[in-house]
């Protein structure tokens, strides 16, 4: 496991507290998990000698950038608004909001198992939607490499998760298997 992952996973509560003191808490979650993706993307690229100090100030300008565009987003008067017929989103429950928190850390889990260049090209490639041209010229490998590790990091997150969700109700297959998964149910 990765240094920021472990200190995510132990830190995250203290975070989420941090961003709700700058943005409201529909917004916390997600600046929460940008924060989490981009400092593990730095992790690939240098090493973080404080993971926690990092998370904070990446948190810390994750929220003021969305304040800053939302501020200028909603820069409308407030009888437009009111005159609007605008159906605004009703609120997540905690259910849902607890789930996708979880699902979100599982795959989570699953890329910070990938190993080296894999790891690096899946995060690139999934998470920042880089080209495989683009990734290979940062990696200095081939878009054939790239393209294969990718492939590899996929089954490997769709396997995991699969796992996961066939060891949460017992006795429901998962829909498709590979050898990760065939291999980690022989360890059960």
């Amino acid at each position: 496991m990765s240094n920021i992952t472990k200190v995510f996973l132990d830190f995250r509560s203290q975070l989420e507290r941090y961003v709700r003191r700058f943005v409201g808490v529909q917004h916390v979650e997600d600046i929460v998990q940008e924060t989490f993706v981009k400092s593990l993307e730095a992790e690939l690229s240098s090493d973080i000698k404080y993971a926690r100090t990092y998370l904070l100030k990446t948190a810390k300008h994750l929220a003021l950038n969305h304040l800053d565009k939302w501020d200028n987003k909603y820069a409308v008067p407030l009888e437009d608004l009111l005159a609007s017929s605008v159906d605004y989103p009703t609120a997540v429950s905690p259910e849902h909001y607890a789930q996708s928190n979880e699902r979100f850390m599982s795959f989570c889990q699953a890329a910070d198992q990938l190993e080296g260049n894999v790891r690096k090209a899946f995060i690139l490639k999934k998470v920042y939607g880089q080209s495989q041209k683009e990734i290979a010229h940062h990696l200095g490998l081939s878009e054939s490499t790239i393209e294969k590790h990718v492939a590899k990091g996929l089954r490997h997150c769709a396997d995991y998760l699969l796992l996961l969700d066939a060891e949460a109700t017992p006795g429901a297959k998962p829909v498709f298997h590979s050898a990760i998964a065939e291999q980690q149910h022989g360890k059960k």
